[in-house]
Order: C-alpha cells, then structure tokens, then sequence
C-alpha cells in the first residue's frame, strides 16, 4: 500500500514538474494554456489516486474514489481540445468544428457521476491478502467507462493526423510530445476497456496509469528540451476522414487483449496479467520512439545501397511525387510548402525553408519552410536589408551553397537570422532556385540527421529539384501576372464603357444646350430638353450603382422585346437634337428577340450617333431589319464620309482607335462586345466619300451558342 501511494505522489509531483517547463518555455499562448490545464488535471487526478489508497474506512474510501472520477471526467475532454489544437495553425476553426464533440465529451461522463452516483458504484470488493480492490460499476459507470474510452480513441486520432502532416524541424521537436500524450490515452484505452469487459474497476490498474505517466512525462520532457513545441503551427488540410492507423492499431489491441486472457487462465506462471500488460506497453513504446527515428531511416536507406545495390533514392518515385504533387497547384505558397515537405522528408533534412526573390532581385520574401511560420518571418530584419547581399552572392551560383567555414557577412546575418535553439536546425546549406536566366528564389537547408555534409549525389538531386521547382514558381509568377493584365484588361474595358456612355450623355447634353437659346419659349422644346436632362441623370445614376458589378464578362438581362420598337425609340431620342432625316425599312417577319433591351438600346444609339457624326446635316441616314434563317439583321446606313480599308482592317474594332478629332475610339468596341456577347456578329462595308454600312446579326434562340 505505501508503494502505491509514493507512486502517486511521484507521478503527481513530476507531472507538476513537466508542467512548470512547459509554462517556461515559450511564449504564452492558447494551446500552451490547454497543455497547462491537461497537465494540471492529470496531476490532481494522480494525486488523489494516493489519497484514495490512504482510505481508512469504506465510506471515506466510496468518497475519494467518487472524487476521483470526477476529476477524472475532465481530463479526456481538456486532452481532446489540445490534440485538435496542439501544433495546428487553425486551431480556432478546428475548435470550432469540434465544439460539439467537446462540449460532450465532458458533460457527458460528469453527468454520469454527479447525477447517477447512485447507480456509479454497486459494489466493493476486497479480496484476501490483496492490497486492490475491485470495484463493481453500475450502469452509469459502464457508460462512464465508455465515453472515456471512445475520447481517447479520438485524441489518438487526433494527434496521428497532425503528425502525419508534420515535416522535417517541427516533426523532430513534437515527435516525443505526440508519444508522450499517445501513451497516456493508449494505457487508458486498455484500462477503460478492461473496466467495460469485466463490468468494474481493479484498483490494481490505477498503477498501470501512474507507471504509463510517468514514461509519458518523460516522453514529454524530452521534447521540451528539444526547442518549444508548443508553438510550432502546421497547416492541415480540410479533409477529416483519412486512413486511421489508430483505429487499426485499436483493433489490434482488442485482439491481443483476448489472446493474453486466454494465456493467462491456460498457464500458472502468467499470474500478473497487468504487469504483462504494462511490460507490453513498456515494449511498444520503445519500438515506437525506435521506428519514428530519423537516424533509423537513414541507416535503413544506407544498408539496402550498400548491400542490396540499390541507389540510395528511389528517382524515379521522387520525380512522380513532385508532378502528382505540383499539377494542380495554383498558389505559390501551397507549392513552395510542398517543395520543402518534398525535400525534408526524401533527404532527411530537418530544416528546409524557400525565400522568394521579387522581379527586381532585390527583396526576399517568405515562401514557405518547415521550421518557420509567416508570423516569425515578419520579425526576422535580415530579410529587409541583408537580403540583398544575400541575393547577390547567390545571383551567378549554379549548384548548392556550402556556408561552413564561410565569413561573408550575409552569412553572418543569417546565422543571427535563423536564432534556433538546436544544433539540427542550424543552416548549412543555400541552393538557388533558377529558371529562364533570373533567380526566382533561395532554398536554405540544414545539415542531415547525421550533422553530414550533402554527398556529390544528393548535391545532384538537389540541383535537380531546385531546377523543377525554379520552372514551376516561374510559370505560377507568369501566370499570376497574366491574370493581373488580365483583370487590368478587363477594368479598363468596363472603363472605357462607363466613359463612352457618358460621352453619349455629354453630346445629348450639349445638343440640348446648343439649341437653348433659340428654342428656349417653345414650350415643347422646353419639355424634351427637362426630359433629356432627367433621363440623363437617371442613367449617370444607373451607371455609378453598375460600377460595383464591372467584370469581364457583361450581364445580360434578356427579355422578349420587339425589336422595331427598340429601333424607333432610339431614332425618336436622335431627332429631338439632329435635323438629318432618318428613314425607316422595316421586314414585318421579324420574329421578338430575347434580348438585353437597355445594352442593345446602347448598340443603336452609338451608331446612330456615328452616323449622324459621319454625314452632318446635309446627309442621310437609314435603318433597316430582315429575317432570314433565324437571324435578324439590322442595318445603319449613311451618306458620310465613309471608313478607308486599311482602318476597316487594323483599327476599327480596336479600344482607343478612333478617325473622330474628338473621340475616344471605345464605341465600336463597345457595340461588338455587347452584340457578341448576345451570340450575335457586328459588320461593317465601307467605302471613302459614299458612306458607311453597319449591320447587327442577331441569333434567335437556338442558334445561339
């Protein structure tokens, strides 16, 4: 008994101890505050153990141990919210996705305790010369039992999918704190389980717990001390179900428990069932700590070279991993994370880390790393000034940069750049990433798990990659320049189609203006221009509300509309202003058209404007429609000037080409976009001196495209 309270108190008392460090190293934060309260709960919880072992009488001992539970139901869940958050950079919106489950996973088993206490605990038994009892639950203690076991599956879970995502530095710091905590919740699954087969508790388990905690703190301080793992941040995909080795491993488990059962009423000399089973945890997580070794796989790759004559690396699996990885990435930052992760986990190096070079090869910028997050970059300074020399030594190099035993200043500066606290992260090595004759980024790397220099082959496949990877960061630069001339493109066409209706507005306006003063008593006249004026208010307001909604491809809004009504509103808004007659020819076949009255209104009125510009008030205007073959066609016809070929070829529907000594050139432009945007064709005959034939071909319904 005295054995089972000291380990108590010492699991206690270490687990403070681990804490402390933790509270120490690093600065504060959300995830170092969880890891606080996980290891503060966990402490109190094997403090009470000890005190449940020191009961004197059965009442006092039914009260400790209900306090325990208690304590108890909340560890899983404090546990839970730190493997969702523990080394995620979306930690908050992962909490959020799991609030849920959280709120469960405590309410849940404290319910059981507090409301059905009656029904936790059944029995007590306390067998002859035995310094454990055996506790017989209730039903509200199975499903306790239950829920505890069921959350631990999900921390497990949990914490091999961050891992899984962890590469490189971060994989070395946190690889002892994921076995750590692993340890912890996988003992608690045999000893949960074994409560739910045999419907109680053997209090003799509670040792197994205190002795998986005691590893775990250690598991736990070794990765404390191997830099500050509670601040490093890995951004996960949003993928949740994935193949599981937990939920393997639990199958496995359950299998395993039934063989040792069977072992043991079948043999005399297994009569310690939960000393075997911590002896089997003991095992596994050596081997564990032994198969997640670095080191390991690099003899493991060393021994098939040499013996089995194999090459050190598998070129061909590299080369299809980096094109299945890099096809359909579309942002720089997801291609240079993945480069690094590439690099990191193929050549064992635990420090990998791409910084950009701008067009101007004068400013370094954060690419992606496995040891840095953008929010520490932004305090580096070497990166503001020093980067430019930096730059400069690696402009003209073609293969990697050795920095040992160099003492340029750059090199110095980035020493004190990249302030790391271990010897395995330290910077050895710059690899310029070139591609089309200019240097499109610096790669740093880190000595090989061995503190090894790079050998002539890997030196190669450095080369190599960093080539791979210079072609694909240049083609994404390319093509994110092409979208931004794209989208300049496009807002200086919306543009210049704002600024073309208001010119037509301004012309209508200065008509209006121009005919003042000699019709300023005819009461009609009077009505047309107060008429003119509000609805050129009403479409400058049109246009400012329109602004918002400007893209590269015009919204339609189509409706039946006939389109000799159209036509005639546009010659009546034309002859309030301009004497030159205008005729009219109209096919009575022409069919409705479902058509964007408002932007086709636009179309004819440019044209007829043109027209009207092109002949003056000595000429002659016509429009006509026919129907033939399920298209309408419509023609503006002048007397004018007329267009020369050469223009009519190379200029005319070109933005800001113009034959107008005050035009801006964006009018015809403006008309094919919207008539083709309608399905429909714009075409011109012309001929200098004889005039001008615009005609507008409009699909019907299924002749569109």
């Amino acid at each position: 008994m005295a054995f089972n309270v000291g380990l108590s108190f010492v699991a206690a008392g270490v687990t403070l101890a681990v804490l402390a460090i933790g509270i120490y190293r690093g600065p504060r934060s959300v995830v170092q505050g969880i890891f606080a309260l996980g290891m503060l709960l966990l402490s109190l919880e094997a403090a009470l153990t000890g005190f449940v072992y020191q009961a004197g009488t059965l009442s006092e001992f039914l009260f400790r141990q209900r306090l325990l539970f208690i304590v108890a139901s909340f560890v899983p869940a404090a546990w839970l919210l730190f493997s969702i958050s523990f080394a995620r950079a979306n930690y908050a919106e992962q909490i959020s996705k799991w609030k849920w489950v959280l709120l469960l996973a405590v309410a849940a088993p404290l319910s059981l305790v507090t409301f059905f206490n009656n029904e936790f605990i059944s029995l007590v038994l306390a067998p002859e010369n035995s310094q454990t009892f055996f506790i017989r639950t209730g039903w509200s203690g199975y499903l306790w039992h239950i829920f505890s076991s069921i959350t631990s599956i999900f921390i497990l879970m949990n914490l091999e999918r961050t891992f899984r995502h962890s590469t490189g530095h971060i994989r070395w710091q946190t690889k002892f704190m994921f076995l750590g905590i692993g340890s912890i919740f996988g003992i608690r699954i045999f000893t949960d389980s074994q409560a739910v087969l045999f419907n109680g508790v053997d209090t003799g388990l509670y040792l197994v717990d205190l002795g998986a905690l005691l590893i775990a703190n250690v598991l736990i301080f070794r990765s404390l001390f191997r830099g500050k793992p509670l601040n490093v941040s890995i951004q996960l995909s949003h993928q949740f179900l994935y193949t599981s080795l937990t939920v393997l491993i639990v199958g496995a488990y359950f299998i395993t428990l039934g063989v040792i059962a069977w072992i043991s009423l079948n043999f005399e000399w297994l009569r310690s069932i939960n000393l075997i089973i911590f002896l089997v945890f003991v095992t596994m997580i050596a081997l564990a700590t032994f198969l997640l070794s670095d080191r390991l796989r690099i003899k493991r790759k060393r021994f098939i070279s040499r013996h089995l004559k194999r090459p050190l690396y598998d070129y061909q699996k590299i080369w299809e991993d980096f094109t299945q990885r890099t096809a359909s990435v579309t942002k720089t930052e997801e291609l240079c994370g993945i480069i690094v992760k590439m690099v990191s986990d193929t050549l064992e190096i635990l420090s990998v880390s791409i910084w950009l070079v701008d067009e101007k090869e004068e400013q370094l910028s954060f690419g992606g790393s496995t040891v840095f997050t953008a929010d520490q970059v932004e305090e580096m300074p070497f990166f503001k000034e020093g980067g430019k020399k930096m730059i400069r030594a690696m402009t003209n190099q073609k293969m990697p940069l050795d920095l040992k035993g160099r003492e340029d200043d750059w090199v110095s500066d980035l020493a004190q750049t990249y302030k790391l606290e271990t010897k395995e992260s330290r910077i050895r090595y710059c690899v310029p990433l070139n591609a089309a004759g200019q240097l499109i980024g610096i790669m740093t790397l880190s000595e090989k798990v061995f503190y090894e220099a790079l050998t002539f082959e890997e030196s190669e496949l450095i080369k190599t990659i960093s080539d791979q990877a210079a072609a694909a960061l240049l083609s994404l630069r390319l093509s994110e320049r092409l979208r931004q001339t794209k989208e300049q493109e496009a807002f200086q066409t919306m543009s210049a189609f704002f600024m073309h209706d208001l010119k037509n507005l301004a012309s209508k306006l200065s008509l209006v203006t121009q005919n003042l003063p000699l019709h300023m008593d005819n009461p009609e006249f009077r009505a047309d221009a107060l008429k003119t004026i509000s609805q050129s208010v009403s479409k400058i307001n049109k246009m400012n509300s329109r602004l918002s909604l400007l893209s590269q491809k015009i919204d339609l809004s189509l409706r039946e509309t006939d389109i000799h009504d159209l036509i005639t509103t546009a010659i009546a808004d034309l002859k309030k202003y301009v004497k030159v007659p205008v005729s009219q020819n109209f096919d009575q076949n022409v069919p409705l058209l479902p058509i964007d009255p408002e932007q086709l209104h636009k179309v004819l009125e440019n044209l007829l404007m043109n027209a009207y510009d092109a002949t003056g008030n000595n000429g002659h205007i016509s429009v006509a429609t026919s129907f033939l073959n399920n298209w309408v066609e419509i023609s503006v016809s002048d007397t004018g000037c007329g267009i020369s070929k050469e223009f009519m070829e190379k200029n005319l529907f070109r933005p800001f080409q113009t034959t107008k000594k005050q035009g801006m050139g964006i009018g015809l432009y403006h008309c094919k976009t919207i008539v083709g945007t309608h399905g429909g064709k714009l075409n011109v005959e012309s001929e200098e001196g004889k005039g001008t034939v615009f005609k507008i071909l409009l699909p019907l319904g299924k002749n569109r495209e």
